[in-house]
Formats: C-alpha cells, structure tokens, sequence
C-alpha cells in the first residue's frame, strides 16, 4: 500500500477565493451523512485571542465514490451563535482536486449588511495513519457576497480516490472543520513608506513571487539604473513596452508614498488575467525577464548589463588518470542551482558541486588515441559575478514516487560568503586569484508552502547595511538578521510547554491583492505533565533563493540613482500620472464641495446616435461636464455655459433628464424661473438623490434663419419636446435628425412636411412612424397612428420617434432589416463571437456576428456555413469559463441551449468566446451512445491497445465485449473476453455481462478487457481465484507499499507451495532469470506485506471464498515486490517547476 506524505497544515494555495459554483441549485444536503455533535476546544489560557468560541465538527461520508453529486453541503453546526456547514465539491469545482469550503449555512435569511470574522480549518483524515491528514488553515470575513471561503484546490483527487492512501477507507471519507470565531484586527492602517521607507506592490492575484524578484531587482541600485538608461521615448505605451513598463515600476517604487501596481509590466510581457492567477516558478522567471531584457539592451548604452552583472563562468572538465589526455569546456552562468538535500549548507554545496567524479570500470572515458581510460571528471570555477544569484534546490522530483516534492530540511546560509576558502578549491587554474570572491549577502527570497502551491516573499537590505526589510507584496516592515537568517534555514523547531496553552505559528499570506494571517496550530497535549517531550514540527517557510554581492565591487553596484538617471519625458509622463492622481484625490476630498453638471446638446445627439449609441439620446460620459461649486448660483453657471458654447443667456432653456419606469432616460421638464434663482447644489438636491454629486441636463437652443441662436418661445403645457431619428434600410442607418415642439392635441400627419424637409425627402414621399419605447430587457418599437393625437397615443416630452420611407423602395436587393423594429432588435441583439478551437484554445480560427437570440440550430447552422460543413449536426459546442480562461469541461449537449445568449453566459459573466470541434457523427446520435475507452491486454503478445467503444445507452457488458471481438486480435476464435475495473494498480471489479453500461465510469477508473485464462473456467473445488500485484516499498514510510504495473489473477491449487506458483509466474510475465532472481513475494493484507518462502503453502494464505471491502480491490493478494522498471516521464535535473504550475512561464513581447 502506498502512502505518501500529504501537504501540511500550512502549505496553503496562494489563491483563496469563493467558490465559483456558490449560485448554482439549491443549498440543501445532497447526500446521507452522520455528522456528531461538535467537540469544543478549549481555549481558556489563550487570553491574547479574547477567549475565541471554538468547535470541531466531523462529517462522515459514506459510498463516497459513487455519489453523482456535483456538491454536497453537511448538516449544519453551531459555533460562537452562527450556523455554518461544509462545502465539497466531490469530483474537483472545475479542477482535479477535492474542493472544500466552509459556508455561512443560514446566509440567505441574514439581516442586510451581516458579516463575521472566523478562524478556521478544513481537513481531510487518514483513517490509516492519522498523522498523514490533509489539513489547510486560514481566516476570511464572511459576508453575503462571500458567504463561503475556503480551498478550490484541496487535495488531488488521485490521491483521494486511492483506497491505499489511506483518505477513502470502506469507501468512506471523513472531514473535519474546526471554526474559532475571531476578532478583526485594523490590518490595513499600517503605512509601509512611513514606517520603512519603501513601498511594496500590488499582488494581482498570484504574483507574490514575481513581486519578490521585482522588489531584488529594484534594490540592485547598479539594475536599477541599467533600466534607467534603457531607451525609451514618449510615443512609447507602457502596456506595450517591456523596458517602459519597468523603468514607470521602479520610478514609482523609488518615489511613490503608496504601494505600486504591477498590471502596466504584467500587459507588456503579453499576460492576461489568467496568467496573473496562474503562481510559476521565481527561478524560472528570472531567467526568463533577464533573457528578455538582455535581449532589450543590445545596441544600447546599457548593452551587457546583464552578462556584467550576474554571468560567471566555470570549466566542465575530463582528466584522465593514467595517460596525459585533459578535455576542458568553458561555460556561462546567470545563476546557480546548489543542492540542499544531504548538504547542510551553501560552502556543503559548493563542495558538492566540484565533487570529482570518477569515469572507470564500465564507465570509463573514451579519449582520442587512447580508447577507454579511467579518468575523474569534474566542475571547477574561472570567474564569479558581481551580484552572485543562488538558487537553491527546495523542490526536487522523487522518481520513486512520480511526484515532486519540497525539500524542508535545515539549510544554513552565512552572511559573508568566502569563495576563496582553502586556497580557493572551488577555483580552475585559469581563475585570476587576485580577484577577491568574498561576498556579502543581499537577499534572501523565501517560499513558503508546499509541492502543491504556496507564497513568496522576500528579506533585503537595501545598502547593505544592518537593517533587513521584508517585502510582503504590499506590506514593506523592518526586521531583524535572525529572522531574516536563521529563520529562514528551514528545516524542524521545537516547542515545549504546550500543555498549558494552543501555540500558534503565524505567516502572512497574500491573496487577490489582499494579505491573510495564516496559522499552524498546536493542540495542548492530552496529558499534561506527563511524558512532556518537546514538540518538533517542520518549518515550511524556507529561503528559496539568494542573492550576494562582492565586496570589492560593492560601492560600484550600490550605487546612488537619482532623477537625473530617469529619461525627462519619462520623469513627465510620471509626474503628470502623479499629478492627474493628486488631482483626482483632491476632487475626490472636495466632491461634496461641488456639483458636476453634464450638459447634452443637440450637437451631442448627432454625433452619437447611430454612432456610440442606438438607443435613448445620449451617452452622457460623453458630454461637456462643469465642475461647478455648490454654491454657485445658477445664473452664473448659464454664463459659463455662455463662454463655453457661445449662447447667449437669453437664449439657453435647460431640462432634467429623468429615469423612466421602463428603465429609459429622456428630457422630462424644463426648469422653472424659480429653480434657476436657486443655487447649483439645491437643484441638484431637487433632481438626484442626495449622495449623486451630478446633475444632467440637456441645453435647448433654436437658431434662426441667420443660424444664430434666437430667443426661445414659452412652453405652454399643451407643448411637447420629441426626438426624431431617420432609418435608412439600404443602408442599414440610424441617425438623428432634430427635434420638434408639437401639441398635445395635435397629429402626427400634421407634422409629416417637417419630417419630409429635415430628411431631405421629396415632398410626395411616404414615411412610416414608430415610437421607440424601451430597449431593456427586449425592445419595444411601435408604429405611431399618424391620424391619433399625440396624447392619445400617450406621447409625452422627450419620447422619441423614428420614421423611415415607405413602403421601402422596390429593388432586386432584399433588405435584411426592412423596418425599424426590425434593426433595432439586431442592434439590441447583436454580438460578435470568437470561435475557437480545442486544440487550440488560445486562438480565434474564426468570428462571427450573431443574434444573441439566434436559437441553437441557427448558431451551428452559420458556424457550418462558414467553415463548409454539410451537417450542422456534427458540430459540438463548449461554453467559455471567464474565470479560467479555458474551455469548460463538459461541451453543450444538442439543443441544450435554447440561445445563444445562454451559452455565452457563465456565472454573473457574459463571455464572447465559444469552442467548436466537427464530430464524426451527428451530435444526437452520439449523446443517445455511452462511449467508453478499453484498454485490451493481448493473451499472448506484451501489447495493450486501446479501443474507443460506442454502444447505446442501454447496453450491457456483454454487448460491450461483443463489439470488441470484432475489433482485437483473438488467441483463438473462441476466446471468452472479460471487462475489468481497475484503479492505481489493482482490480476492483468485474463487471458482470449483464450490467448496464450507462453508469459505468471510465474518469477515474480503467476499464480493461481481457481473455479468461483456460485454467480459470475450469476450476476444481479447492482451486483459488487470486489476485496478483506489483508492489514496492514505499520510500518515506517503510511499512507501506506501492503498487505498480498490471495486476492480473491466478489460481492456485490445494496443497500448491509458492516455489511452484513462482514458475508459473516468470513462465506468464517472461522475466529472465537473472532479473527474476531479485523478485521477493510476499502475503499482502490491508497494505502489510508478510514476506513468503517457497516452501510456505499459498493455499493456507488464502481462504476458498476471500473476504472483500464493500466495495474496493481485494484485502488479500499475493504481491511481487521488485523495482518499477516501467518508463518515467522526463524531468530534467535542473527543473524546478512543481506540479502547482501548469505551465511555464512566457514573456511573449
């Protein structure tokens, strides 16, 4: 049985947010669970924490890998006065991993504005070994927009769903929450630049470790002013240039009071959203921007920074011992990669990696003119570099296990590092002794977390003096050298005293921009004062990567960088930005001061409509806006109006724009004489709500002949203001065309002249009139009765009507948007969709402007049109995920949209991307066909092939093995097949030939076909059918196994000793002798292998009907324990990247 160390308490992702399903369904309890009365813990000497509430709560899942269910919620359990309860999302919330979260149970019925603060831990038991529980710990303020909180990424599913881990025992998982309710703490009054100096940046939601290399880079005074120098020029957009971005973020650094943010450079390395949620490696990154920016620098003054900065050189050479033959290679470094496993600190590494090897017996060296030699091979270094960037080996593949894993051990690091050190070891004979290779350390980046993800942060001193500063993404604080040094050695601490009082160990954690306070905590122990052994526990906040510079080139690299070293238009475009902030800053403490009026014109309407906007008359951010005090009369502001737009006072009659019921927004009434003797403010009071600084208006003004404004009539009641827009069908146009006073009483026929004239139609020519109502959420265009007066027809000030020739004039065309209706509802409904690939997910192949109300079969129908697709029905579309920027897992059944507007939307999103692939059958008929993936295992040949099976819904087993008959290859004709369940090495089931396929599940499980051994169908009544495994030792637990390869059965005859069962084995696997020889075999039951000898009989091991789980492999099996020779995925030495990183990090501008 395999058990492998799971991720501890405080190896947290660096992400922690809501779960992205928390709108879906109903939120009730989808499956039987048992869940005990809560276990308080007491809390009692931990005064320091204002005596928290506190309780344990244990969820007992029963037939755990059977549920269907999507989610599942616990009951409900009562902690400090608050109902909450659990959150998993059994198959992974759009991941491979258990999601778990902890939910406000009764959020939905809380008072406006409720909101608690809770300390809190998840975790998964191991029923095996309890002391591998999986257990992840933070802090949230829960409210109703975040009502759960907790841990998309909790645990791989792979390891959850192997019964030999240990997590999912009888088919059963237990969890467990234990809630302490806290209070919160002023985190955010703290003010880095006040306190230190320096500012931080800005986390965008995993860029913690870009932000501690950033802030390394910065405080390289010799870097910084490099980047400086680099050139640039005021045409050039942030966004879009890598050296601009950099030089405005560290111009920012050195001069801003506030933390900086980091979305400027992130744009110009090509990112988007996706990439800033997505943690990489900080290695990898600096290698990366360093290659990028060295690239930048050629054919520039700063040309060769980078190689000044940070290349050395070392030779690789080969020596042979017994001839005078020497092989040397000179080659380059940016950064060195020393190990920490087995080396107790960086001088251990040094030595290890100028360890001579020896080439000799079977691995001697092929020299030119003398053949194989023994010979020593070897590392030794020509030159150092002025800032000496070490990185340390904290993650490392395990082979034996097939995963990566973190390296915690303790790792000492000096603050003088002497490279010269007897008689320089580390030096070739071609190195320049009188280069001084004593160096002084800088920084010490540190990771802390684990294999599966984790947070960056990093202890500098800026000059090198004795004060160390910790750059936390935004928070900047002083420190001392041992927490900067010896804390950051890693490795085990102990704690002792802890029956008295819950020791807590608290690191910061950033998260989305913002910094959580994470804890690991100690339970007192269950007998105080006896056996009080110090408590060790292993420290996982370790230095990751450090940074030295030399001694003799100190004062050259920390250098002074002053504003004359930043390009002029560089220091104007950010002191502008600067500027542009204060002054919004100050607006902002002065609003209440003021009122803004936004003044929309006819020349406003013209513009716009049919251009910006379709609907309504005006995009107000768009117009003139007055910031005028509160106080001001209003008399006054119509002169400004005056200067501004060159309307005389007289002229000007303004209205208020009001928010129709029908969600529309029009002029309503023009003011009155009194309410413009009234103060800015006051009106603005009278029109808006009392927190809305801004008052709208739209300015009417009448020109006369002379086209000079004139003094404009009085407004009777029986006048009403209305908007017209022309609709030009050929041309598919909207535009607007004035506006007109009519009366109440009067018709629209009498009006018909001046709409003829302000079009420029003849004056015989017929139109057709439509009053636009509304456009939310479906719009509402009616034609207008030309012989029915106005108020008739409820029209009111500031409607609008749109009118269009008619009938349209005849022609061969056919228009698509005949009438007015017509087009405002394409416009209303317009979108242009990007389609993509699966294969490639990132690129549009092609888009397309559609109906958001097109129905399903319209949408496939214009894809195949366009990509030349006789079927439509072989297309299968997949829904965006605009969180993950990828597709979502599963595609869009056949008419499982009823438009397209529903499969564009996700959550509270609405995307523009789909994906498409063409199917090789109709898209019905595949979905009424379960398609399982079979592995076949040949009888007699060492193959396994794998077959796609499509069968309907409603077949069985049998019919499963039928159709794979006719496509394997037989032993003979009438050979029996057989279906298997098989998962993580071991077989759970066979499948009966009458059983429905419909629920199986080949996801998680391998379904495997096979010949029924002619031994098998005729056994006699002591024969034993028994199951056959590979296993191994597992590395870091010694009394639990690893299964590997392909489990197989066999019987076993009464009586039958193991010698004899051993010859049938090697004659059925073909192992060689020699290999065969190192084989042990041994009785494996629940996961402990009892070793046999060949004279022990197997059929007193195995009884005639062996026991089995409810439902899981057999307890009982005979294990082959030999080292897994099956092929490893390649995984390079030097790479660092953890399985937490799904892709590697890219620079693409």
């Amino acid at each position: 049985m395999r058990m492998a160390t799971p991720p501890s308490n405080d190896q947290e992702e660096e992400m922690l947010v809501p779960h992205s399903d928390s709108v879906e369904g109903p939120r009730a309890v989808e499956a039987p669970v048992v869940a005990p009365q809560p276990e308080t813990v007491s809390t009692a000497d931990n005064q320091q924490l204002e005596d928290p509430s506190s309780s344990r709560f244990t969820w007992t899942i029963e037939n755990f890998s059977r549920m269907n269910a999507k989610k599942l919620y616990s009951e409900v359990f009562v902690v400090g006065g608050f109902k909450w309860r659990v959150l998993i999302f059994p198959k992974g919330n759009n991941v491979d991993q258990l999601s778990m979260y902890l939910d406000v149970a009764d959020s939905a019925s809380l008072p406006y504005g409720w909101s608690r603060f809770s300390h809190f831990s998840l975790s998964v038991i191991n029923q095996i070994q309890s002391k591998y529980s999986i257990r992840k710990e933070t802090q949230h303020q829960f409210n109703a927009r975040e009502s759960d909180w907790g841990f998309t990424s909790f645990m791989p599913l792979s390891e959850l769903y192997d019964p030999s881990r240990g997590y999912l025992v009888n088919d059963t998982c237990i969890v467990e929450a234990e809630v302490a309710m806290r209070r919160v703490y002023d985190y955010w009054a703290y003010d880095s630049k006040k306190e230190t100096g320096f500012v931080g940046l800005k986390n965008q939601g995993a860029t913690c470790y870009m932000n501690s290399l950033l802030q390394t880079l910065f405080h390289i005074p010799y870097f910084r002013k490099a980047v400086y120098h680099m050139p640039t020029t005021e045409n050039d957009i942030p966004s879009g240039s890598i050296p601009l971005a950099l030089q405005s973020l560290f111009y920012k650094l050195q001069y801003s009071d506030n933390s900086v943010a980091t979305k400027e450079l992130t744009k110009s390395f090509g990112w988007d959203t996706y990439d800033s949620f997505m943690q990489h490696d900080v290695q990898e990154l600096n290698r990366v921007l360093c290659e990028k920016l060295e690239d930048k620098m050629k054919g520039t003054v700063v040309e060769g920074t980078i190689q000044h900065l940070f290349e050395g050189h070392h030779m690789n050479y080969i020596e042979c011992i017994n001839v005078e033959y020497k092989s040397t290679r000179k080659e380059s470094f940016y950064d060195l990669q020393l190990d920490v496993k087995g080396c107790k600190d960086v001088y251990a590494s040094f030595d290890k990696y100028v360890e001579v090897e020896k080439l000799d017996d079977d691995n001697k060296y092929h020299a030119e003119q003398f053949g194989l030699q023994d010979a020593q091979k070897g590392v030794l270094f020509i030159d150092f570099p002025p800032v000496l960037q070490l990185q340390l080996k904290r993650f490392e593949y395990d082979f034996l296990r097939d995963i990566m894993v973190k390296i915690n051990d303790r790792y000492e690091f000096p603050l003088q590092l002497d490279l010269d050190r007897e008689n320089g070891k580390y030096l070739s004979p071609m190195a320049d002794r009188s280069v001084r290779n004593l160096y002084t350390l800088h920084s010490v980046l540190v990771h802390s977390g684990g294999v599966h993800g984790g947070h960056y942060y990093a202890f500098i001193r800026p000059m090198l003096a004795d004060e160390w500063f910790k750059f936390d993404d935004e928070r900047v604080t002083k420190e001392d050298t041992k927490r900067a040094l010896e804390e950051q050695f890693g490795g085990e601490e102990e704690v002792e005293e802890l029956n008295s009082k819950i020791f807590i160990v608290h690191f910061l954690f950033s998260s989305v921009g913002f910094t959580f306070q994470f804890s690991l905590k100690l339970l007192p122990q269950a007998n105080p004062g006896f056996n009080n052994a110090p408590f060790k526990f292993t420290k996982y906040s370790n230095a990751y990567m450090l940074v030295y510079i030399r001694e003799g080139d100190k004062e050259k690299i920390i250098c002074n960088v002053d504003e004359k070293d930043i390009a002029e238009h560089l220091r104007m475009r950010l002191k502008k930005e600067q500027e542009e902030k204060e002054h919004k800053k100050k607006e902002k403490s002065e609003a209440h001061l003021y009122t803004f009026i936004k003044v929309a014109r006819d020349e406003d309407l013209g513009e716009q409509i049919g251009k910006d906007i379709y609907f309504d008359l005006v995009d107000h951010e768009k117009v003139r806006s007055f910031r005028i005090q509160r106080q001001t009369p209003f008399c006054l502001f119509k002169e400004e109006v005056a200067k501004e737009f060159g309307i005389p006072v007289q002229c000007q009659r303004f209205w208020l724009w009001a928010k129709r019921q029908n969600h529309t927004y029009r002029p309503n009434r023009p003011l009155t004489p009194q309410e413009e003797l009234q103060s800015v403010g006051l009106l603005r009071e009278v029109s808006n709500k009392p927190h809305n600084a801004e008052l709208k208006l739209f300015l009417e003004v009448e020109y006369g002949l002379d086209l000079r404004p004139i003094s404009l009539p009085e407004k009777t009641k029986e006048d009403i203001m209305l908007f017209f827009k022309l609709y030009d069908p050929e041309k598919e146009e909207l535009r607007y065309v004035g506006r007109l006073f009519v009366k109440t009483m009067g018709k629209p026929a009498e009006i018909l002249r001046k709409l003829k004239k302000m079009a420029g139609f003849d004056a015989d020519q017929e139109i057709e009139l439509y009053e636009e109502i509304k456009f939310e959420p479906a719009v509402m265009c009616e034609r207008v009765d030309k012989e029915t007066a106005f108020r008739t027809s409820q029209i009111e000030d500031g409607d609008i009507i749109c009118y269009q020739k008619w009938p349209p004039p005849e022609s061969d065309n056919v228009y698509r948007y005949p009438e007015i209706p017509s087009f405002l509802e394409y416009v209303h409904n317009r979108q242009v969709v990007h389609f993509r690939t699966l294969e490639r997910p990132k690129e549009d192949d092609f888009c397309l402007e559609l109906s958001k109300v097109l129905s399903y079969d319209d949408v496939v129908d214009n894809i195949a049109r366009h990509i030349g697709l006789d079927d439509p029905t072989r297309i299968r579309l997949t829904s965006h995920n605009c969180y993950s920027q990828q597709p979502k897992p599963q595609p869009i059944k056949y008419q499982g949209a009823e438009h397209l507007s529903d499969m564009l939307i996700h959550y509270n999103q609405t995307s523009d991307i789909l994906y498409y692939e063409v199917l090789d059958m109709p898209l019905p008929e595949l979905q009424e066909l379960k398609t399982l993936k079979v592995a076949f295992h040949h009888a007699t040949k060492f193959e396994v092939v794998n077959h796609i099976i499509r069968l309907p819904k409603n077949s069985t087993v049998a019919d499963v093995i039928n159709e794979l008959k006719t496509m394997v290859e037989l032993s003979h004709p009438d050979a029996e097949l057989r279906l298997l369940e098989v998962f993580y090495c071991k077989i759970y089931k066979i499948f009966p030939p009458s059983e429905k396929i419909e629920n199986i599940n080949d996801q998680y499980w391998t379904l495997r076909a096979e010949e029924v051994p002619e031994e098998e169908k005729n056994l006699e009544p002591q024969d034993r059918l028994i199951h056959v495994y590979h296993f191994m030792k597992d590395p870091l637990n010694e009394m639990q196994v690893k299964n590997f390869g392909d489990p197989f059965f066999m019987v076993i005859h009464e009586g039958e000793t193991l010698a004899e069962a051993s010859d049938r084995i090697q004659k059925k696997l073909q192992i060689p002798d020699e290999e065969y020889a190192k084989w042990k075999f041994a009785f494996v039951s629940l996961g402990r292998p009892e070793y046999l000898k060949d004279s022990d009989v197997l059929s007193q091991r195995f009884p005639v009907i062996p026991r089995r789980d409810v439902y899981g492999a057999w307890e009982q099996y005979l294990g082959l324990e030999h080292l897994d020779t099956t092929q490893k995925r390649a995984v390079s030495p030097n790479q660092q990247s953890r399985q937490a990183y799904d892709k590697a990090v890219r620079i693409y501008n």
